[in-house]
């Protein structure tokens, strides 16, 4: 008993003195909704009194055209990247813009969510299914349920030239041989129109004008617990998501403050706060939000951020020449 409580004591005395060298100020670029960045800010700061982060907020791609117009003036300004999706954070490590962090602990997660070389970790799921208004007499459980003569003319969806979230959505089902890029041809046979964001998708099926959509999660979810007619299906081939990963730059200028950063969000606190502002974790030990699907619902379709970033063009390319976008 008495050996135990020692190397629990070393344990804490250790994380304490670990602590105890973060400080100074933490610069985090960040493409979360402003009042989630705050809310993050705020509980980082809550566990690392030493530290004050300095945050920067915008959508992911004004944060790429931002660090990068800094790159190209010699001088990055973020310690960490916190932005929408692997892709990004991929482009950034073949750049050679990513330092490494060994230490953070992913044990708990799904490998294909962190990058192999521990250059970027994702922190929650925002997944895109299907959306349908109640009021449809048919209830897809299917991508190829849309295919059905009973939603032609009925579906809209977000557009992958405006959305990250649909642009891997692109990419993972084009890579799905029992969908491919045919489910797409498909999809314009039903009179599916691509345009604009999931925020108009959402809007178009709540209000009746459409009867299904591609939207992500968090929409739908809130909405029907407003009262919306809509519900929210996880396809029975898989989920899409972005994943919102957290990156380390190579040039950060605190990095004991970075790696801690990082270690928080990874962390069950962390992971709880992306639970408490409503997405699903990305550690599946922690329960997602009600009105998501149960987390044995939560399948994923298999995602390689390197072949999406190669292949990106050339697949905007075709889908524009499918849709007529």
């Amino acid at each position: 008993m008495l050996r135990m409580f020692t190397a629990v004591t070393a344990l804490a005395l250790s994380a304490l003195a670990a602590q105890a060298d973060v400080g100074g100020t933490l610069t985090l670029y960040t493409s979360q909704p402003s009042a989630d960045a705050q809310k993050t800010v705020n509980a980082f700061e809550a566990a690392f009194p030493q530290v004050k982060v300095r945050w920067v907020r915008g959508g992911t791609t004004q944060m790429m055209a931002k660090i990068e117009a800094e790159f190209a003036a010699g001088d990055p300004q973020p310690d960490v990247l916190l932005i929408a999706d692997m892709v990004s954070m991929e482009r950034l490590k073949e750049d050679g813009r990513l330092m490494a962090d060994p230490e953070a602990n992913v044990s708990r997660f799904d490998p294909a969510l962190m990058d192999p070389d521990h250059m970027f970790f994702s922190t929650k799921l925002i997944t895109t299914g299907i959306v349908y208004n109640t009021h449809a007499k048919m209830k897809p459980t299917s991508y190829t349920d849309l295919l059905k003569p009973e939603a032609k003319g009925e579906i809209a969806m977000p557009s992958p030239l405006n959305s990250g979230a649909a642009a891997i959505q692109l990419d993972a089902i084009t890579a799905n041989p029992a969908l491919g890029w045919d489910y797409y041809k498909g999809l314009a046979d039903q009179g599916a129109v691509a345009q604009g964001g999931n925020g108009g998708v959402y809007k178009a099926v709540a209000s009746g004008e459409k009867l299904y959509g591609f939207v992500v999660d968090y929409l739908p979810v809130r909405g029907k617990a407003k009262g919306a007619p809509v519900a929210f299906v996880a396809p029975k081939e898989g989920l899409t998501a972005v994943t919102e990963p957290v990156a380390i730059l190579k040039t950060a200028k605190n990095v004991p403050a970075a790696k801690a950063f990082v270690s928080f969000l990874l962390s069950a606190k962390g992971q709880k706060l992306a639970a408490d502002m409503g997405y699903i974790p990305a550690d599946p030990a922690v329960a997602e939000p009600a009105g998501f699907p149960p987390r044995d619902q939560i399948k994923l379709m298999a995602f390689d951020p390197a072949k999406a970033l190669k292949d990106n063009a050339a697949n905007l390319k075709k889908f524009a020449d499918i849709s007529g976008g």
